[in-house]
């Protein structure tokens, strides 16, 4: 009886964050499904239900295109950087000079707005910018070529890659700086090779740092609108950016709400499926060579 009402005492000091953070997200997420399917008009017909808006939004071959190239730079910019940040926590395990003031400027972009970081993108990678000044110096090309606002979006993955690198990384190196050195020392001790050693031990190990780390890149990259907005290709529009048109240029706030559907729908399918396919690779199955 005593421990019930601990945890009765624990619940109750709980509510005030918790039932505040319920609220305001609950209350969001209500009016989004609701006028997903058209029971919450702020503009036009009555509020009746209807599947129409979702209809429309998925046959739409602006949207089609949207969701396909922000699924694409989204995955491709977490798996990058959740790729670049292994060999970097790997080798700020080892004991370097100076390596508080390291870690210190990797974390930098961190403090960096999005946006901020999209117009130094811009000024280095423009027609006239630095990279281009600088092959045309060095001989490499005789004129300036254009590299921003690529069809295939490369702009975005680097920007997402810079922003995202310094947060796996934190995960990362955490769970990396956990493993003990005693288990590397034993493992070289039976002959293996440095891959060996990723390959069997570290990564999965780690592999509870790279799901998370996968899975917040990816919902942050996938709802993104700054990157896109400023890096991103003139033909394509990131599915925030058509979010934002579709509610205040056009004013179509049931079928934008389709659209913040889709993004949070997403985002849930590949949590679930990151979930499912890191699972049995953190298991080593089958005998030791």
């Amino acid at each position: 009886m005593k421990n019930v009402r601990l945890d009765l005492k624990a619940w109750l000091l709980l509510i005030p964050g918790l039932g505040t953070i319920l609220l305001l997200m609950g209350s969001t997420f209500y009016i989004v499904v609701l006028q997903s399917v058209g029971l919450y008009n702020i503009f036009g017909d009555e509020s009746t239900f209807t599947l129409h808006h979702w209809q429309a939004v998925l046959s739409d071959e602006i949207f089609q295109k949207s969701f396909g190239y922000s699924v694409k730079v989204a995955l491709l910019g977490a798996i990058l950087s959740i790729i670049v940040a292994y060999p970097i926590a790997m080798w700020l395990r080892k004991p370097i000079p100076a390596k508080v003031a390291v870690i210190t400027i990797l974390r930098a972009p961190m403090l960096v707005p999005g946006l901020v970081a999209a117009f130094l993108l811009v000024n280095i990678i423009s027609y006239h910018g630095i990279l281009n000044e600088l092959f045309i110096f060095l001989g490499i090309w005789k004129q300036p070529h254009t590299l921003q606002n690529d069809d295939f979006g490369w702009g975005v993955i680097v920007l997402q890659m810079w922003k995202n690198i310094p947060f796996a990384l934190i995960l990362i190196g955490g769970a990396v700086n956990s493993l003990k050195s005693d288990l590397f020392d034993a493992t070289a001790n039976l002959g293996s090779t440095p891959w060996q050693r990723f390959r069997y031990i570290v990564f999965p190990l780690s592999l509870g740092a790279v799901q998370v780390s996968f899975i917040l890149i990816f919902i942050g990259a996938l709802g993104d609108f700054a990157f896109y907005s400023i890096a991103g290709p003139r033909d394509t529009y990131s599915l925030a950016r058509l979010m934002q048109m579709t509610a205040y240029q056009f004013e179509e706030w049931n079928q934008s709400a389709v659209m913040a559907m889709m993004i949070m729908l997403t985002s849930a399918c590949f949590t679930v499926l990151i979930s499912v396919l890191i699972r049995p690779l953190a298991t080593k199955r089958g005998e030791i060579q």
